[in-house]
């Protein structure tokens, strides 16, 4: 297919859209091509989630079951485990993880491996997009040579680009038809043929100059809150030791219409992005010999986070009830990284359980949305471990209580009744009408 072929095809929705990684990223941007009017297969290695999809299944709690039945009803949206089919696609969409090593270093391994499938069945004419985070110059330096193993040339052949995704699961003020797509390659057939097809449902696409400059601008975005985030993680603590509640200064702060974007303190940060996206600039800078000193220290601040959860815990434990942690029975409120999503990637409630139980606390955790511990890379002995069920009167059996994630829907007020003792990292109880404060810290 040559260019003009492709072009057209995509101001058409003519032409059909493969998307690799069928979660997070992936099966939001598939169901928004699909609702905008385009054909789109799914690829994932993983088959049961082909096999729900084409059921009518979701499985991730933020996307509605009904949404994914619409879109299959089309005949417009199909999925598979079969990655021969790339052949079959004029445009792949690469929709994958992109971890840290145990040594906080980037781990590639799941694009690169993406890469080297989708070179054993790349044709000419077709579209290669990286969505994945990852640090400037990835798209040309590890997947351009990949693909190029295939025999067949970039910028000739085929054509390669770099968007970064945008995702909020559980945003509902922001889906991802209403999010503008920054979108950059190194040629302009390609930098033409990304615009043409995010362009299918964005009314907003941006167009930059390069793939470095689009990895670039998601490692921006993301270093840009985590910096934030960890100045208001430092001033509870500055606050906290004058007896100033940081809560009441930034609402106060954010009544400035201008000079002041509202970031909030917590007991650390979690998901796929803020926790990990700025470890992958600074390993890059390195090659560069330059140092990323402030990225680094709002990295330690927040990785700190969740130790100082436990520090205030303990500190309260002993002053209320003339206890240590040793033995303390402690219920954490929440797993997911975030509210009203079942997300629990890097989230600080997994840190603050390892951390409880290294100090010999017995642990458990209720969330609404999240039933079990998935396993994961750092905490593998918490896999498997189900949430208690729901019942205040119940909680009074415990020490203490951590509200690490303020999912909607849950009484905290309930909970301020019935708990002995309450350490609030989000501030929820504070927030919510009927409370009872007596027996809540903020930490």
């Amino acid at each position: 297919m040559t260019f003009e072929q492709l072009h057209a095809q995509l101001q058409s929705k003519d032409a059909l859209i493969g998307v690799i990684g069928m979660g997070y990223v992936g099966l939001p941007l598939a169901l928004t091509f699909v609702e905008a009017g385009a054909r789109v297969l799914g690829f994932d290695l993983d088959p049961s989630k082909p096999e729900r999809l084409t059921r009518g299944e979701t499985y991730l709690k933020h996307i509605p079951s009904r949404r994914i039945t619409d879109a299959t009803a089309t005949g417009r949206l199909a999925a598979t485990s079969d990655m021969s089919r790339l052949k079959d696609v004029d445009i792949i969409l690469i929709c994958v993880p992109t971890p840290l090593t145990k040594t906080l270093e980037p781990d590639l391994s799941f694009v690169t491996a993406t890469a080297t499938e989708i070179a054993r069945y790349l044709c000419p004419g077709q579209l290669v997009v990286l969505e994945s985070t990852t640090y400037p110059g990835t798209t040309e330096e590890e997947v351009r040579p990949l693909l190029e193993t295939s025999g067949l040339q970039s910028g000739q052949e085929f054509w390669l680009a770099y968007s970064p995704e945008r995702e909020d699961p559980g945003n509902a003020q922001f889906a991802t038809a209403q999010i503008p797509k920054v979108v950059g390659a190194d040629d302009d057939q390609a930098r033409t043929l990304v615009a043409a097809l995010y362009g299918i449902f964005s009314d907003q696409v941006v167009e930059v100059s390069s793939s470095r400059v689009a990895e670039a601008t998601k490692l921006t975005e993301n270093i840009f809150r985590s910096v934030n985030i960890a100045l208001a993680n430092e001033l509870k603590t500055v606050y906290g030791a004058m007896d100033i509640d940081v809560w009441e200064v930034i609402d106060a702060a954010k009544t400035k219409p201008f000079g002041f974007m509202p970031f909030y303190p917590g007991p650390g940060l979690g998901g796929h992005c803020i926790p990990i996206d700025p470890f992958y600039l600074t390993w890059k800078a390195r090659q560069y010999g330059q140092t990323t000193r402030f990225i680094e220290l709002a990295g330690e601040i927040n990785t700190h986070m969740p130790n100082r959860v436990v520090d205030a815990l303990e500190q309260q434990l002993q002053q209320q009830q003339a206890r240590t942690l040793s033995r303390a029975n402690i219920l954490i409120m929440g797993l997911a990284y975030k509210k009203n999503v079942d997300d629990v990637r890097e989230s600080p409630a997994l840190r603050l359980m390892a951390l409880l139980e290294q100090r010999n606390a017995s642990v458990s955790y209720h969330d609404p949305l999240a039933a079990e511990i998935p396993s994961t890379r750092e905490y593998p002995e918490l896999t498997g471990r189900r949430s208690v069920a729901w019942n205040p009167e119940q909680f009074a059996i415990y020490d203490a209580v951590v509200i690490v994630t303020d999912h909607d829907g849950v009484d905290y007020a309930a909970l301020t009744r019935t708990a002995k003792l309450i350490i609030d990292t989000r501030n929820v109880c504070a927030r919510t009408l009927d409370a009872d404060m007596s027996r809540v810290h903020k930490a």
